[in-house]
């Protein structure tokens, strides 16, 4: 097995080091999962395979938060708390976005 070492700042490192924990993996693990996915056998840029779906998943979000929102802005607000919550939980939410 070959080594890789790279260099990173500590924003980044910091940020790796929460989205790793938040997935439940170790840094390297964690990393090593980044590293596959880039260098997908069937050429697939890392981040535009999901594109579609994640663009479906926030048009199907926006809709459902704008039903409740015009039923119950008190059940809105709380359910985005929450989500603010689990997000932060794990490390998929700055500390500048949990305001």
């Amino acid at each position: 097995m070959h080594r890789i070492s790279v260099r990173v700042d500590d924003t980044l490192y910091l940020r790796l080091r929460c989205r790793a924990h938040g997935a439940n993996l170790s840094l390297s693990d964690f990393v090593r999962q980044i590293l596959v996915q880039a260098a997908d056998p069937r050429g697939r840029y890392i981040y535009s395979s999901q594109d579609e779906l994640l663009a479906t998943c926030i048009q199907i979000l926006t809709i459902l938060a704008t039903s409740i929102g015009a039923r119950s802005p008190e059940i809105l607000e709380r359910g985005m708390q929450d989500a603010r919550t689990l997000l932060h939980e794990r490390g998929l939410l700055d500390q500048e976005q949990d305001r």
